[in-house]
């Protein structure tokens, strides 16, 4: 018997690395506009953002950019960014294709993470993976919460038992909220801060999917 009726994907950290591509698309932003702040793109400093909101990410980051300049900055950062991404791609993690061509046959599979609108869309010219999922959803596109946007999803797929997987806290606690199961992906960028089911690798969901389901 099959626990689950449906898998929401976070992306970043779970599905692909794109901290480095984001750090080149930013520095080129902050290079016309900011040349004294992109310095401050390295990938320790992005890394240590991944999961959070963009704009929370552009105020830890670039603490010192004027208030006034943060909304055409940030306008101009996520524009670059997408551009980039659908250009390069990121780094996916080893065996995504395979896996997700895999689990795609016997549930539907979403995307619910908290980018700008178009990075999804960037994410799947870069790889050719949309063909593998039947929505997606985010804060850029909807204005809500990581939580809500996981409820959205799975209340317009039908999805009466999702399981959620994400990396980060963040992940953990927006799927808590939804009334959603979690599962750690704990090769990504975060931790979480007391025990859950985790994979220690992509390719590991599939096993970590039987071992949570009955028998």
């Amino acid at each position: 018997m099959c626990l689950f009726d449906g898998l929401l994907f976070d992306l970043d950290g779970t599905l692909w690395d794109s901290v480095d591509a984001i750090c080149i698309s930013w520095r080129r932003v902050l290079e016309r506009r900011a040349p004294e702040l992109a310095g401050l793109m390295t990938r320790e400093n992005v890394t240590s953002c991944m999961g959070m909101l963009l704009p929370d990410i552009v105020k830890k980051v670039l603490p010192d950019l004027p208030p006034e300049q943060l909304k055409p900055v940030l306008a101009e950062l996520l524009a670059e960014e997408n551009s980039y991404v659908a250009a390069h791609g990121g780094v996916l993690y080893p065996q995504v294709p395979e896996t997700l061509a895999l689990l795609a046959q016997s549930y539907p599979l979403c995307i619910v993470s908290n980018c700008q609108d178009g990075y999804i869309e960037a994410f799947f010219q870069a790889h050719g993976l949309g063909q593998y999922f039947t929505d997606y959803e985010n804060p850029g596109r909807t204005g809500k919460a990581k939580a809500d946007n996981i409820a959205l999803v799975a209340a317009r797929n039908g999805m009466k038992r999702p399981l959620y997987i994400g990396d980060t806290q963040g992940d953990y606690e927006a799927a808590t909220a939804a009334g959603v199961p979690f599962l750690h992906a704990a090769y990504g960028f975060g931790a979480i801060d007391h025990e859950v089911p985790f994979v220690r690798s992509f390719a590991g969901i599939l096993a970590a999917l039987q071992r949570l389901s009955p028998p």
